[in-house]
Formats: structure tokens, sequence, C-alpha cells
């Protein structure tokens, strides 16, 4: 079974954009994809030793262009530290990625959704550049969580 993490707070604005992401996709029922909303980063070190396929989905840094999704598919090389820029206090993705690495093996597949943020104030709701990105994002995951091309189909 395949993994879906939203991570992030809807308290605080476009952070919590993997909270939304992550509420869409549950609401397709997608066999064989289990969907964890509003979870923090370091509860990942529960689900990654565990999953086959998992995929996180983030709010990345503020920057120029709110609402850019990123896929990052994770080999056998760091995830780039400011990945997890929005974590306030604590671990972020990339660190408890690492921390996991370190404690042992990491998902066949592991793959980051980051969506860029505009706003990571206090205030519930995400901003209208970030909002208007969330279908963009949800085929990023949809697109994820798609079994390879060689896969055996089931029915």
């Amino acid at each position: 079974m395949a993994l879906l993490v939203g991570v992030g707070n809807p308290m605080r604005r476009d952070d919590g954009v993997g909270p939304a992401v992550a509420r869409r996709v549950a609401s397709l029922h997608i066999p064989g994809v289990h969907v964890e909303v509003g979870a923090e980063p370091l509860a990942l070190l529960d689900h990654l030793p565990r999953r086959d396929t998992v995929v996180v989905v983030d709010a990345a840094a503020p920057g120029p262009r709110p609402g850019t999704v990123s896929v990052l598919t994770l080999g056998g090389r760091p995830l780039p530290r400011r990945v997890s820029a929005l974590a306030p206090h604590g671990l972020g993705v990339a660190e408890v990625v690492e921390l996991a690495r370190a404690l042992g093996p990491l998902p066949t597949c592991l793959v980051l959704v980051t969506v860029e943020a505009g706003d990571v104030t206090l205030g519930v709701g995400l901003t209208r550049a970030v909002a208007d990105h969330l279908d963009d994002a949800v085929a990023a995951v949809l697109t994820a969580l798609a079994p390879p091309d060689d896969a055996p189909l089931t029915g």
C-alpha cells in the first residue's frame, strides 16, 4: 500500500498546502493509497520504513513564484535543506528523511511534491496564488502514486 503524507500547518496560511492537497487526494478514494493529513515531519519516521511508495506534499519556502509545484524523486542523494525551510520549531522534511536514512532503509520510491508558499504568517486559508495551483499539485501527486508502466494491471 502506498502512502501520501500531507505535511503542514493550516493555521499558517500557505503552510497548509500539504494537508489541502492530501485531503483532495483522499476524497478520490484511490485503492491501495493510505492518506495522512496534517502530519508533522517527524511523523514520517513512523511511516518511511514500512512502505514501498511514499509521497510527501509540503510547502516550499516563500519565493518569487508562489504556487510553483516541484517534484523531487529521492534517489541515493540527500534532499536539499532548502526543501524544509518552513519548519519553524523542529525538524523539517529534509532532516527527517536523512534521519530515517541513517536509521534504516528508505522506501523504494520516495517522492517529495512541494508548492512554493507566498505567505506563512499566522492565519487560515491559502493565498490565491497557492490555491490556484492545487490542481497542479494534486496531478503531481497522482502521477507519483501511479504504478510504473511495466507494473501488471490489477482489476
